[in-house]
């Protein structure tokens, strides 16, 4: 790369993978568009970066403001695409029927829907609403919320693209499986609140992810049970981790106070339990120091794929060790 290269700044990132969206046929004249706030939290940007995405695409004349629906996708959008592309009748995408062309429509807007205001602000009527559609006409779809979640799960699974073969070594393969889950999950806070271990849901993109990293400790010589309790764990791991990402989120919904604020409110309180000599190691770190999920992650992947490395080898002692 030469010096006079840079990278796009996140705006322009964001606005660029929305526009794809848009130029493919996947959101559509008058179809809503990720608002601000949906933005700032799937991308894991500041609203200032988040608005600035807003207003590039309201610039190109891909996006307009109407009323009552939010930022929606410009008529004009039609009209910039090819003239075959104009002339064409609205039909639904290759191999789609309108009503399964409707159906993905629908979860998207209940994962926008989630993504922007949390899973307890997904209900079939704002759902509904959000679609101009009447409530009960969902439930063709859908037989209820329950269904609608884990179809929600399935699609937004469907966004993370794993290699057939994947990096060499189980190791690498692990790390990228695990990132890659751990990514959607910041993207989609709710997630983690879908996904049960005592009761999978039977949905093809979920069990692509657990058949891949199945597929991943090939030739380690290990009895499939055990590959199948990896398997899980390193899932549990992340699922885990993203949890308390998504509580902080409520928690800043539900008092409108970051964690910034809220350490600093709880300044003086620690400062008193620090000082009064209970807790010396505690008290050597900065009074400043915030917990960081990212770095938490990446610990503790590192040592859970430590601690299976451990297995591996007790598992094959003797000449042949697999390699990493």
């Amino acid at each position: 790369m030469s010096p006079a290269q840079k990278p796009e700044p996140p705006y322009r990132v964001i606005a660029a993978e929305i526009r794809s969206r848009i130029d493919s046929g996947e959101l559509r004249p008058g179809d809503r568009v990720p608002s601000i706030r949906a933005i700032a939290q799937r991308w894991g940007v500041a609203i200032a970066t988040a608005t600035k995405v807003t207003a590039v695409l309201r610039e190109e004349g891909i996006v307009e403001a109407r009323v009552g629906s939010g930022t929606v996708v410009s008529e004009q959008t039609a009209r910039r695409r090819t003239p075959a592309a104009n002339n064409a009748a609205p039909t639904p995408r290759k191999g789609e029927t309108p009503d399964q062309e409707l159906r993905l429509r629908i979860l998207r807007a209940a994962v926008e829907l989630a993504d922007t205001g949390g899973l307890h602000t997904l209900t079939m009527r704002r759902l509904a609403a959000a679609l101009d559609l009447g409530p009960m006409s969902l439930y063709r779809f859908v037989a209820g919320k329950d269904e609608l979640l884990t179809e929600m799960a399935d699609l937004v699974f469907a966004d993370l693209s794993l290699p057939d073969d994947g990096p060499l070594g189980w190791r690498a393969k692990l790390e990228l499986v695990a990132r890659q889950q751990w990514r959607l999950c910041r993207r989609h806070l709710w997630l983690p609140r879908v996904v049960s271990f005592t009761r999978p849901a039977l949905v093809p993109n979920m069990m692509a992810h657990t058949e891949w990293t199945l597929r991943a400790l090939d030739g380690l010589d290990l009895p499939m049970d055990v590959r199948l309790q990896e398997t899980l764990t390193l899932h549990a791991f992340v699922i885990t981790i993203a949890l308390s990402k998504a509580d902080e989120a409520q928690a800043e919904r539900n008092t409108g106070m970051t964690l910034n604020r809220w350490s600093d409110s709880q300044r003086s309180r620690r400062r008193e339990l620090l000082d009064s000599g209970r807790f010396p190691l505690l008290a050597t770190f900065s009074d400043d120091t915030a917990p960081d999920l990212d770095l938490l992650f990446e610990y503790g992947l590192a040592r859970h794929l430590d601690g299976f490395a451990a297995l591996l080898t007790s598992h094959n002692a003797g000449p042949h060790h697999p390699a990493q």
